[in-house]
């Protein structure tokens, strides 16, 4: 899909707007299944259809990239890219993804995914999987906070199955310990470096308040703010987010991760924790961590740069433990299992 050149106005890359990527640098295993253009005989106007209404809907809500970025990752992440993070029920009738405590009410573009899957289901039923449109929509995400179009390889399949239980033992929090992540993104063949310019997504979208306000107010017992955050900062934070939120309040209390460019996809986001004003403290840990504050440096000094790895780390994200040929199954309704 042809994209126009990003204005420079909106960003300094010189990038051409489409990257492409040698296959053999990305994942391994099944994900080396996964084709540019596999739908271009059986489904040639998916892509065209994620692109315009992932756009349309981007007109009325700027703040949806954030949102299909982390549906990408918390499904990728949990058991494969396998879109289980959009399934409603199961057949054994656990409790699913959706409701684990990481994902709770706090999943946005849901919707997206569903109308655009309803369009291709017109267009070409029992072809396209959930789980690429997944894909393909947050590649739309990255385009529109402002990297260049980027071709993506498809051919993933769907998962029937889906466990509240297997997400919070699978995705990292705001106090997992650096080394922990680090292991996490390996079993996933994923590198540190991958690990590092991935977490540059943090230069869009909010945290809410929760996921950071032990390091104001409960750092250490004899430390109460947490040394790192910049104090200037650290105040500006606590400005915005009380000690104690009311009950069932939590999601009213937000902070955006990147005040200065909050709608744009770049390197801020390591500006930000060279200057100790990264709001989580995973993030914070990787500009101090000797193993992790070189590549900090590095994606600090150059947006381009960034944003050339950004992409790449995406498209390997986007093939980790997935379902091919005749795995899986293609549902028709990405909510459902039948």
């Amino acid at each position: 899909m042809v994209r126009p050149l990003i204005a420079a106005t909106i960003l300094t890359f010189t990038l051409f707007a489409i990257v492409i990527l040698p296959s053999e640098a990305q994942g391994q295993g099944r994900g080396n299944d996964l084709q540019v253009g596999f739908y271009a005989s059986g489904c040639p106007k998916v892509e065209d259809i994620v692109a315009e209404v992932v756009a349309r809907v981007h007109e009325q809500d700027p703040k949806l990239p954030p949102a299909l970025l982390r549906l990408f990752f918390h499904d990728c992440f949990v058991k494969g890219c396998d879109a289980s993070i959009l399934l409603d029920a199961t057949s054994s009738g656990e409790p699913i993804e959706k409701a684990s405590t990481a994902n709770g009410e706090t999943l946005r573009g849901l919707e997206v995914v569903d109308e655009i899957k309803a369009q291709v289901e017109q267009e070409c039923p029992k072809t396209v999987s959930c789980a690429d449109i997944l894909a393909f929509a947050a590649r739309e995400a990255v385009y529109l906070a402002g990297l260049p179009g980027h071709n993506v390889p498809a051919g993933r399949r769907d998962s029937r199955t889906s466990r509240a239980s297997d997400v919070d033992v699978n995705l990292p929090t705001p106090g997992t310990p650096l080394e922990d992540i680090i292991n996490m993104f390996a079993r996933r063949g994923l590198t540190k470096e991958d690990m590092v310019v991935l977490s540059g997504a943090h230069s869009i979208g909010k945290a809410q308040c929760t996921q950071f306000t032990d390091r104001l107010y409960k750092f250490t017992p004899a430390v109460p703010r947490d040394p790192s955050l910049n104090p200037t900062y650290a105040d500006e934070l606590a400005g915005k987010c009380p000690a104690e939120q009311p009950p069932g309040q939590a999601l009213r209390f937000t902070v955006e991760f990147d005040p200065t460019t909050p709608l744009i996809l770049d390197n801020q986001h390591y500006l930000n924790l060279q200057k100790g004003r990264g709001l989580l403290q995973s993030d914070q840990l990787m500009a101090t961590d000797p193993g992790t504050r070189p590549i900090v440096d590095q994606m600090a000094a150059s947006n381009e740069a960034w944003g050339r790895r950004f992409i790449k780390a995406m498209i390997k994200m986007g093939r980790i433990n997935v379902l091919t040929k005749d795995e899986g199954v293609i549902r028709t309704n990405c909510r459902a299992y039948l």
